[in-house]
Protein backbone atom coordinates (compact mmCIF):
# COMPACT_ATOMS: atom_id res chain seq x y z
CA UNK A 1 0.00 0.00 0.00
CA UNK A 2 1.48 3.37 -1.15
CA UNK A 3 1.82 5.95 1.53
CA UNK A 4 -0.51 8.82 1.53
CA UNK A 5 1.58 12.70 0.70
CA UNK A 6 0.84 13.35 4.44
CA UNK A 7 2.34 10.04 5.33
CA UNK A 8 5.23 10.92 3.20
CA UNK A 9 6.06 14.43 4.43
CA UNK A 10 5.33 12.58 8.04
CA UNK A 11 8.65 10.50 6.95
CA UNK A 12 10.74 12.97 5.33
CA UNK A 13 9.99 15.00 8.29
CA UNK A 14 11.59 11.96 10.88
CA UNK A 15 14.63 11.10 9.13
CA UNK A 16 15.58 15.24 8.92
CA UNK A 17 14.81 15.35 12.79
CA UNK A 18 16.85 12.32 13.39
CA UNK A 19 19.83 13.73 11.65
CA UNK A 20 19.25 16.86 13.47
CA UNK A 21 18.71 15.48 16.82
CA UNK A 22 21.31 12.54 16.47
CA UNK A 23 24.20 14.49 14.33
CA UNK A 24 24.35 11.17 12.20
CA UNK A 25 22.65 9.18 9.58
CA UNK A 26 22.75 6.71 7.09
CA UNK A 27 23.23 6.66 3.01
CA UNK A 28 19.96 4.61 3.19
CA UNK A 29 18.43 7.60 4.93
CA UNK A 30 19.71 9.45 2.31
CA UNK A 31 18.33 7.86 -0.44
CA UNK A 32 15.13 7.29 1.37
CA UNK A 33 14.97 11.36 1.46
CA UNK A 34 15.41 11.25 -2.29
CA UNK A 35 12.87 8.92 -3.22
CA UNK A 36 10.22 10.86 -0.77
CA UNK A 37 11.43 14.65 -2.35
CA UNK A 38 10.52 13.09 -6.00
CA UNK A 39 7.39 11.56 -5.04
CA UNK A 40 6.80 14.75 -3.61
CA UNK A 41 7.70 17.31 -6.02
CA UNK A 42 5.42 15.66 -8.41
CA UNK A 43 2.03 16.08 -6.08
CA UNK A 44 0.02 18.80 -7.05
CA UNK A 45 -0.80 19.21 -3.16
CA UNK A 46 1.85 19.91 -1.98
CA UNK A 47 2.37 24.02 -1.25
CA UNK A 48 4.81 25.48 -3.70
CA UNK A 49 6.74 26.78 -0.57
CA UNK A 50 7.45 23.27 -0.01
CA UNK A 51 8.71 21.86 -2.92
CA UNK A 52 11.24 24.73 -2.93
CA UNK A 53 12.39 23.89 0.75
CA UNK A 54 12.08 19.60 -1.13
CA UNK A 55 14.59 20.87 -3.24
CA UNK A 56 17.15 22.08 -0.94
CA UNK A 57 16.19 18.83 0.80
CA UNK A 58 16.64 16.45 -2.49
CA UNK A 59 20.48 18.81 -2.70
CA UNK A 60 21.19 17.77 0.82
CA UNK A 61 20.66 14.03 0.73
CA UNK A 62 22.61 14.09 -2.76
CA UNK A 63 25.53 15.19 -1.21
CA UNK A 64 25.08 13.16 1.62
CA UNK A 65 24.54 10.34 -0.44
CA UNK A 66 28.07 11.25 -2.36
CA UNK A 67 29.65 12.74 0.49
CA UNK A 68 33.17 10.86 2.35
CA UNK A 69 32.27 11.79 5.63
CA UNK A 70 28.40 11.98 6.43
CA UNK A 71 28.25 12.49 9.96
CA UNK A 72 30.40 15.78 9.07
CA UNK A 73 28.04 17.15 6.03
CA UNK A 74 25.15 16.36 9.03
CA UNK A 75 26.69 18.71 11.67
CA UNK A 76 27.50 21.26 8.81
CA UNK A 77 23.74 21.19 8.13
CA UNK A 78 22.59 21.87 11.50
CA UNK A 79 20.98 24.68 10.71
CA UNK A 80 19.10 24.08 7.76
CA UNK A 81 17.32 20.50 9.30
CA UNK A 82 15.97 22.88 11.82
CA UNK A 83 15.08 25.09 9.56
CA UNK A 84 13.35 22.50 6.91
CA UNK A 85 11.56 20.78 9.11
CA UNK A 86 10.18 24.10 10.54
CA UNK A 87 9.12 25.25 7.44
CA UNK A 88 6.99 22.35 5.94
CA UNK A 89 5.51 22.43 9.54
CA UNK A 90 4.29 25.79 8.83
CA UNK A 91 3.10 24.99 4.91
CA UNK A 92 1.73 21.62 5.67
Amino acid sequence: MPLSHQDQVTLLKDILNNHQVDCCGSVAECEQLERLVKSLMVNTQIDQNVKSILQDVYDYSQHGVQSSDLDQHIQTNQGNLSQWVNSIDSFS
